[in-house]
């Protein structure tokens, strides 16, 4: 092979040698250009450039009744210290859900009646998967009967019945098992409401893909997810839940969290209209009300004297939100929890006798011991 010939190869290698290097540098400089310029989901957070009339209220306009509280160290709280935090809200009366039974259930109500005796309620809970004990029912009642003469004002049913808890023989219990039945009767016999919290939002049972709203609460709460395969379905468990409604109608029901229809309100109204025994409340999804505020506005108009307020986890801050949204008619602003929503929220600006009846009155009618006193609008 010439001299010429060898040099010609020699650039030809030398050329392809270059190029091969060259386009690797080129592919690792690309994927780190791309890496930086990526982000995460729960990263992104950009500031709103919207110039808009703003609002922030961090007390209601008019006193309020916490129908869906958690206060799980009851016994024990200082409460003059939450009653302080409380008066900051203009909140009147909490209501702690997570009263529990036995021992804990009066050491919280020793702790009310020594230092808070006109600002704290408390439900009480039940162990349904005793469910098999031959005498479940008649230990029910009897607990039922003393705790409302001990001060009880209603029974709380958390989300594990209908979904998790299991009898002896490690099947399902359905919300509305017949064993049930005395149950429900006696809180309508003692005069005291069944606030209830079956099921989960309807997305969790949906598969996890970028089509589903509630992903990022599924990827930060896994333990959250329905799996269809091995859980009831929504429409089951909810159909179970309507079903003791439609048995019990001499028992006052609230179904906590706008029972899981936020985002129908149509079907709500229609829930409601066919239940008269039942109220709802707004706990944990103001979410969905704030994204619709002229088909809000229009529901909690039209069943004004159905709706509580409730709130259900205990942050201070996180009560400006809800009196936005109700109180002001602001526009798109930030909601506190981004796992819950991702969109933004608007204000509905309910007139007061919507918010009165809201934030105290319909409560009032359902608890007459609460002291009246502390509302003087």
């Amino acid at each position: 092979m010439t001299l010429f010939f060898r040099n010609i190869l020699w650039l030809l290698k030398s050329t392809l040698v270059i190029l091969f290097l060259g386009g690797i540098t080129y592919y690792c400089i690309d994927k780190i250009q791309e890496k930086n310029n990526l982000m995460d989901i729960e990263e992104y957070s950009p500031k709103s450039t919207l110039i808009v009339p703003e609002h922030t209220v961090k007390r209601s306009k008019y006193p309020f009744i916490d129908v869906h509280n958690h206060q799980f160290d009851m016994p024990i709280k200082n409460l003059p210290k939450l009653v302080s935090e409380m008066d900051s809200l203009n909140m009147a009366f909490m209501i702690n859900l997570s009263g529990f039974r036995g021992l804990y259930l009066r050491k919280s109500l020793e702790n009310i009646k020594k230092n808070a005796p006109t600002r704290f309620g408390l439900f009480l809970n039940i162990d349904f998967e005793d469910i098999d004990d031959k005498f479940f029912s008649e230990t029910q009642v009897a607990l039922i009967d003393s705790a409302v003469k001990a001060g009880v004002m209603g029974l709380k049913v958390y989300k594990s019945l209908g979904l998790t808890s299991k009898d002896n023989k490690g099947a399902r219990i359905a919300i509305n098992d017949i064993r049930l039945d005395p149950i429900w009767k006696a809180c309508g016999d003692n005069n005291i409401p069944v606030l209830i919290h079956s099921g989960e939002p309807a997305s969790f049972w949906n598969p996890k893909d970028k089509f589903n709203e509630r992903w990022l609460e599924l990827r930060q709460k896994p333990n959250r997810y329905r799996d269809p395969e091995i859980n009831p379905s929504f429409e089951e468990v909810i159909a179970e839940q309507h079903d003791v409604f439609r048995k019990h109608p001499n028992t006052t029901f609230i179904n906590a969290h706008l029972g899981w229809m936020g985002n129908d309100l149509d079907r709500l109204g229609e829930h409601l209209d066919l239940y008269p025994n039942v109220l709802t409340e707004i706990g944990a999804v103001l979410a969905e009300i704030g994204r619709q505020p002229i088909r809000a506005k229009q529901f909690f108009t039209t069943y004004q004297d159905r709706i509580l307020f409730g709130k259900d986890s205990y942050n201070v801050s996180e009560y400006y939100t809800y009196f936005r949204v109700l109180e002001t008619n602001d526009e798109y602003f930030e909601y506190y929890r981004k796992r819950h929503a991702h969109w933004r929220m608007y204000g509905l600006a309910l007139p007061d006798s919507v918010l009165k009846k809201l934030y105290y009155k319909n409560a009032l009618k359902l608890f007459p011991k609460i002291d009246s006193n502390l509302f003087k609008n």
